[in-house]
């Protein structure tokens, strides 16, 4: 990892743990209170602003990011992603990197995110001439025939989740279209940005579900939700579970203090707790 990365990403108010707190605290309220883009209290963008680092794209990419999820009520949060009206996730996605590439690379111009939407209906427009109109009677053979489009002729391929952590840009959603490698939640966004398209053109009439790879190397699979069974709810993706998940492999990837998961959170923090008081003594005990 280059050191302006891990530096970008070593101070407290990272902007990963503060887009996580905020994208909670909206999602579970399910308000309709209306905000304005200086309600947001941005405490990262205003040091980096007082010692002399622009945030105008970083900031403009937060409000962009707000403005979709502030839109999610209580039972949109739980909709699946490929059912999802409300919440444009491909530009949702697109603008936790517009914010991330801004701050970390100081560019003089922001992420392109209208373009990368754009690569995204095309990836949809180039399904069409694999749909056959015999594909109407069997839900089925409409899913194989997108998942040999997406997975075989154009490439799109699944990062192992351990090389996530040397492999951060299989993590935003731009360099997964650019390199065709991604995590399994962003092949999931791709998927079903694909069949939301599909739908609006009237090829696709039925619901679709899809479900999450619980294991490492798995690619996500679609299938018809009226088929869909009480055992497969675990690995069907809701709204709020993609966003929590991009959210969360950003900060795993990226959060340099890793600690040991097996160990409980309370005993944890009791250790840091205990740490501090020894510094303060001036006993490292280290």
């Amino acid at each position: 990892m280059s050191s302006p990365l891990y530096a970008a990403f070593c101070l407290p108010s990272s902007p990963y743990l503060s887009k996580f707190s905020r994208y909670r605290v909206t999602c579970c309220s399910g308000s309709q209170q209306k905000y304005v883009a200086s309600d947001l209290k941005l405490a990262l963008h205003d040091v980096l602003d007082s010692i002399g680092t622009d945030t105008t794209f970083a900031r403009e990419a937060r409000e962009g990011f707000y403005s979709q999820i502030k839109r999610l009520s209580n039972v949109e949060r739980e909709t699946s992603i490929s059912i999802n009206k409300c919440v444009d996730l491909g530009k949702t996605a697109l603008h936790i990197a517009a914010e991330d590439d801004s701050l970390i690379s100081h560019s003089s111009v922001p992420l392109p995110v209208d373009a990368f939407i754009s690569r995204l209906d095309d990836l949809s427009v180039g399904y069409c001439p694999h749909y056959s109109s015999g594909f109407r009677s069997s839900p089925e053979s409409v899913l194989e025939s997108i998942e040999r489009y997406l997975f075989d002729k154009k490439g799109f391929r699944r990062t192992n989740a351990r090389n996530q952590l040397i492999e951060p840009r299989s993590l935003y959603l731009h360099s997964v279209l650019t390199h065709r490698t991604g995590s399994a939640v962003m092949l999931s966004l791709i998927y079903s940005e694909i069949l939301k398209m599909l739908r609006i053109w009237g090829l696709i009439d039925f619901d679709v579900e899809i479900s999450f790879p619980l294991d490492l190397y798995s690619l996500p699979r679609g299938y018809q939700k009226q088929k869909s069974k009480d055992s497969d709810q675990p690995h069907i993706i809701t709204v709020q579970m993609l966003l929590e998940e991009i959210l969360r492999n950003l900060k795993n990837a990226f959060w340099p203090f890793q600690h040991d998961r097996s160990r409980s959170l309370f005993l944890r923090a009791a250790r840091a707790a205990n740490c501090i008081d020894q510094l303060n003594s001036g006993d490292s005990g280290l």
